[in-house]
C-alpha cells in the first residue's frame, strides 16, 4: 500500500491560509512598498534641476579639451556621475557605449583631482577626453541636481530635452537622445 504525495490535511491547510501569509501577496506588496519609496524619494533627487537651454558654460577635459556649451549642435548627453556612488558604477558601462555613438561630457563631481580621475578611468576603461572634473560640486549646483548619477539630454540648439536623475538604462538613454534629434 502507498502513502499519498500529499495529503488531504496539508493541501486544506494551504488553500485556507491567510490572505497576508501567501507568497503572491507578499511579493506583490514588497513591489508596492518599494515602488512607493522610489516615488517618495524621487522629488528630492530630482532637487531643482534645471531646464530650458543648458548653460553657456565653457568646460574643460581630462586632455585638455575645451567644451563649449553654449555650441552643441547635435544630441548630447551631460552626465553628472561620481567615483563614490555605486549606482554610477552600475551606468558606466551604458554611458560610455553611448559615448561612441553620441557626444557624452562626462562631468565627475567632488571625485578627486585631475590625476586621480585619470587613474580611474583608466582602472575603468573610461575615455578620460570626455571626462570634466567637478571637483568642488560647482557644476553639480549649476545644473541643480542634488544626486548622482544626473543624465541631462540636451537638444541641438542647447535646449535640455530630459533630466533624469537616478539609474537610467543604456536603452532609455539612446532613445532619449535619439527623440531630442527629432
Amino acid at each position: 500500500m502507498t502513502t499519498p504525495k500529499n495529503p488531504p490535511e496539508k493541501t486544506q491547510q494551504a488553500g485556507s491560509a491567510p490572505l497576508w501569509q501567501r507568497n503572491w501577496f507578499k511579493n506583490t506588496l514588497t513591489v508596492l512598498v518599494f515602488v512607493i519609496a522610489y516615488l517618495s524619494l524621487r522629488p528630492f533627487m530630482q532637487g531643482e534641476v534645471i531646464h530650458g537651454q543648458v548653460p553657456a558654460l565653457t568646460l574643460q577635459t581630462l586632455e585638455g579639451q575645451t567644451l563649449d556649451l553654449s555650441q552643441i549642435q547635435e544630441p548630447t548627453l551631460i552626465h553628472l556621475w561620481a567615483t563614490w556612488c555605486p549606482i554610477c558604477k552600475m551606468t558606466r558601462g551604458s554611458v560610455e557605449s553611448v559615448a561612441q555613438d553620441y557626444p557624452v561630457i562626462n562631468i565627475a563631481s567632488q571625485s578627486g583631482d585631475d590625476e586621480q580621475l585619470r587613474d580611474y578611468a583608466a582602472q575603468n576603461g573610461m575615455n578620460p577626453a570626455i571626462i570634466v572634473n567637478d571637483l568642488d560640486g560647482q557644476l553639480m549646483q549649476t545644473f541643480g541636481a542634488k544626486a548622482v548619477p544626473a543624465d541631462f539630454i540636451i537638444a541641438p540648439g542647447g535646449e535640455i530635452a530630459f533630466v533624469e536623475v537616478g539609474f537610467t538604462t543604456e536603452i532609455g538613454l539612446r532613445l532619449r537622445l535619439w527623440w531630442a534629434g527629432l
